[in-house]
């Protein structure tokens, strides 16, 4: 590793530790096995168009099935153009926290933009790598990844890292449809087997409205294991 980047490293980490949180221990994406199924191209920044979405109440029924409520602290995983993050900052209040992640840089620059434009002083926008979100530890209490799982180029580096950002019996909570990851979509056997490779367990399904897919949801419910311990799941 270069001096250059040694000295960016300890600027990010410096930065973090300033701001109260604790950076979590990072492994390299290579550590993991690759998924044994075909991962989807990331084609937009949203799903669908937002009125559409909110006509059909799409994020008012997800967050009342997962009970987000104020002072919570939430991370919006693959945000995209902040459909969630925005809704999320104005649920969780003045007194709960959004991460609002992508690993796309032009989504995370306009993300920022649309965040410093409709004040949201709740909302902190990340960029991560598809490996690594780059959340700190031990404070989320719910992760949401909305419709994007199937677009994951490592799932296992990215629940691996995901379990060390959120606090004990945290929660992650994944929106997809019923059908093949290369159709994108991930189904639901094949969600389960992953996150349960990783020390998750599913504690609740939603059918969510149509056209919408579902909403499985998962607790940390076991130690993560060591990233040579992970198995793929046959696709």
């Amino acid at each position: 590793m270069t001096i250059a980047l040694l000295l960016a490293s300890c600027d990010a980490r410096s930065a973090g530790e300033e701001a109260g949180h604790v950076m979590h221990e990072s492994a390299p994406a290579s550590a993991f096995p690759k998924p044994h199924r075909a991962v989807a191209d990331i084609v937009s920044d949203q799903f669908s168009n937002e009125d559409d979405r909110d006509s059909a109440g799409e994020a008012e029924k997800v967050m009342a099935l997962l009970g987000v409520k104020p002072g919570m602290t939430v991370a919006d995983i693959g945000a995209g153009n902040g459909y969630y993050t925005v809704r999320l900052s104005k649920q969780v209040g003045e007194n709960g926290r959004v991460f609002a992640e992508d690993i796309m840089p032009a989504y995370v620059d306009r993300l920022r933009g649309r965040v410093e434009a409709e004040g949201l002083p709740n909302v902190t926008v990340t960029l991560g790598e598809p490996h690594d979100p780059k959340l700190p530890t031990g404070e989320a209490d719910l992760a949401l990844l909305m419709h994007m799982y199937h677009e994951v180029e490592q799932p296992f580096g990215l629940l691996w890292h995901l379990h060390a950002a959120l606090k004990p019996g945290g929660r992650v909570a994944v929106a997809d449809m019923d059908r093949p990851t290369n159709r994108h979509g991930t189904p639901p056997a094949l969600l389960r087997c992953e996150l349960a490779a990783l020390g998750y367990r599913q504690i609740g399904f939603h059918q969510l409205a149509a056209g919408s897919g579902y909403l499985a949801v998962f607790e940390t419910a076991e130690p993560r294991p060591s990233p040579k311990a992970v198995q793929p799941c046959k696709g």
